[in-house]
């Protein structure tokens, strides 16, 4: 049975980026030795999309107020990496990580598995 999902984000700074995530995001956490940090995640659903390139993973971050939601962010330091766009599946935009990767944030307008969880 499977029990979880472990995400992994390749970083060029990965103290700064574990810092945001820890202080920035408020993404409890627990240390696995020598300061790595393994991250809380809520709650998460898996697409699969069809591509005509590379295949490849994403990772976003779901809210339920992205206006909230970065004034939030913004407030702790984050820096707001791309203004709010409808796409029609939900409200994109995205946050900087001190190593400079963006984290894209969005409110779905789409149902997601956990409107229908058990």
């Amino acid at each position: 049975m499977i029990s979880g999902a472990h995400v992994i984000l390749y970083t060029t700074d990965a103290e700064a980026d574990r810092a945001f995530l820890k202080d920035v995001l408020g993404f409890g956490h627990v240390d696995a030795g020598r300061g790595w940090l393994i991250f809380t995640l809520p709650p998460a659903e898996l697409a699969v999309h069809p591509t005509s390139g590379e295949p490849r993973h994403e990772l976003y971050l779901m809210c339920d107020d992205i206006a909230a939601m970065l004034r939030k962010l913004e407030a702790r330091g984050a820096e707001i990496s791309r203004s709010v766009t409808d796409q029609g599946w939900g409200l994109l935009s995205g946050v900087r990580l001190p190593s400079g990767a963006e984290l894209p944030l969005y409110e779905p307008r789409h149902p997601t598995a956990h409107d229908n969880s058990p």
